[in-house]
């Protein structure tokens, strides 16, 4: 799953939050979801954050130009930032260049990456090769919601394109309150998060999360939701992120 995230949101930073889908209604839903989230901001946003204990800063700007960094102080004071941009994937160790050996490079990306793209969901959501269809209406906790499926094409979908990911897009707010998806890897598995903790801050909005499992892997994602009601998923953990900062350019 991680290479798949790290490939859709390169191709999506690199497009424009106008692409087409085969669904109109379902990709009519994403487009107002990522516009009530933050909409053009995403495209011209510096943001810096704290994730379990390292700090992360993403830069982008209308050019289609992007960099995902990640820095990491070990117990002996020295600093590792990991940059990774339209250029590839960089290292720096106390600020002097390093290389990554080629074995540790896409885990390296993927790590990096999937954090910044988990952050600023639903901005991922208009990859190129992201498929998305509208299966279906429910309520969560007496709020009405649509269920997005989104599907990756083989042909750029990354390696792990058979995963499978569902959102629950509020339908009056249009606000992604929850999501789930499905894994082959490390024997295969579900998860599903409930969006907490929202805030906006210069214009874009973040929440944190609540990950839930579930005891069978092979559920339908579309049951998650009455599960999650009956009391029925495991907390595994929560995901939080802190110390958010926005800077917006011209």
């Amino acid at each position: 799953m991680k290479n798949f995230i790290f490939l859709i949101s390169i191709l999506a930073i690199l497009c424009s939050c106008n692409n087409t889908s085969e669904d109109p209604e379902a990709q009519k839903i994403v487009d107002k979801a990522i516009e009530i989230a933050g909409g053009e901001n995403y495209e011209r946003a510096r943001i810096d954050f704290t994730f379990r204990n390292k700090t992360y800063r993403s830069t982008r700007n209308h050019g289609g130009e992007f960099s995902l960094e990640r820095t990491v102080v070990d117990s002996m004071g020295t600093e590792t930032r990991d940059v990774l941009s339209n250029t590839g994937l960089k290292r720096f160790r106390n600020d002097t260049a390093v290389k990554v050996a080629d074995s540790l490079i896409n885990a390296v990306s993927n790590s990096v990456n999937s954090v910044h793209y988990f952050l600023q969901l639903p901005f991922g959501l208009n990859a190129p090769a992201a498929n998305k269809k509208l299966v279906g209406r429910d309520t969560i906790d007496n709020e009405g919601y649509y269920e997005i499926k989104v599907t990756f094409d083989n042909a750029g979908g990354g390696t792990d394109h058979e995963d499978e990911y569902l959102y629950w897009i509020n339908d009056d707010t249009y606000t992604v309150d929850y999501l789930a998806y499905n894994y082959k890897v490390n024997g295969g598995g579900v998860r599903f998060r409930k969006a907490v903790n929202p805030r906006v801050i210069n214009g874009i909005r973040f929440v944190d999360y609540e990950n839930f499992k579930y005891k069978d892997p092979g559920v339908k994602l579309q049951k998650l939701d009455s599960l999650f009601t009956a009391g029925e998923l495991t907390l595994v953990s929560h995901i939080r992120t802190e110390d958010i900062e926005v800077e917006l350019t011209e």
